[in-house]
């Protein structure tokens, strides 16, 4: 396959030393810097969940029953605000 590419300059000047050290053509020698990187093995961090503690003081394993909560605390907080706003007529 022919085509253009574009090196990066460090990209380019490893091909260079390449071509030097081993006497190869350019073609030859960028094949064999492709192949080193298809082979080359990425380093890979093991994936950790990041925690914080959010002060919770309520199970939150049952899903249900927290937006229950959340509903109850959300009614509240709307009763409370009625009382006020009417209070203050």
């Amino acid at each position: 396959m022919r085509t253009t590419v574009t090196l990066a300059p460090d990209v380019a000047a490893e091909l260079e030393r390449l071509r030097r050290e081993q006497g190869l053509g350019v073609s030859e020698a960028v094949n064999l810097l492709v192949r080193q990187g298809m082979r080359a093995t990425p380093e890979r961090h093991p994936f950790a969940n990041m925690t914080a503690d959010l002060g919770l003081t309520v199970d939150v394993t049952n899903v249900g029953e927290v937006l229950d909560l959340l509903d109850q605390y959300e009614a509240e907080e709307r009763s409370a605000r009625d009382q006020r706003h009417d209070g203050a007529s």
